[in-house]
């Protein structure tokens, strides 16, 4: 097996015994790190600081990592303006922390029969929420509702 130094400088080729005492003497771990190669290539090094160090990249990725969660608001066809007005404001809050809005108009019994009704109702949002929003893609029919992402321009 190929065996590396510590720091980086190759030793040769050795055989496992040979590679395991050089380990010992330095008082280090002998970790394989290619074992598909031929010979597979061995490295002369502190383990546990190495798994150490790892975790702390790890963390350090996912702290500066942000997670962007959607949140969804519900609409009825139907809906007062007094209670659009309320929802709209709850987007904005959303919009301003950096989450993406679904809005979804639900359709009830025969209120299917009218989608006309939800795309006023959907013009109305997208139409209030344009100055800090815009939609991620258009409107989409799921089921007995209709569905559209907003983001933050």
């Amino acid at each position: 097996m190929r065996v590396i130094d510590a720091d980086g400088k190759q030793i040769g080729v050795l055989i496992k015994s040979r590679a395991l005492e050089l380990a010992a003497e330095r008082n280090l771990d002998l970790v394989e790190i290619v074992p598909n190669a031929s010979p597979p290539v061995c490295r002369i090094m502190d383990f546990g600081k190495y798994k150490y160090q790892l975790s702390k990249k790890e963390k350090l990725s996912k702290k500066k990592q942000h997670v962007i969660h959607v949140k969804e608001i519900r609409f009825r066809p139907t809906i007062d303006d007094h209670d659009i007005e309320t929802k709209l404001k709850q987007a904005r809050k959303f919009l301003d922390m950096g989450d993406h809005v679904r809005v979804r108009i639900m359709f009830r019994g025969r209120q299917i029969v009218h989608p006309e009704l939800g795309r006023a109702v959907l013009d109305r949002v997208q139409k209030e929420l344009s100055d800090i929003a815009k939609m991620e893609k258009d409107a989409i029919t799921e089921d007995r509702s209709i569905v559209v992402t907003f983001i933050k321009k």
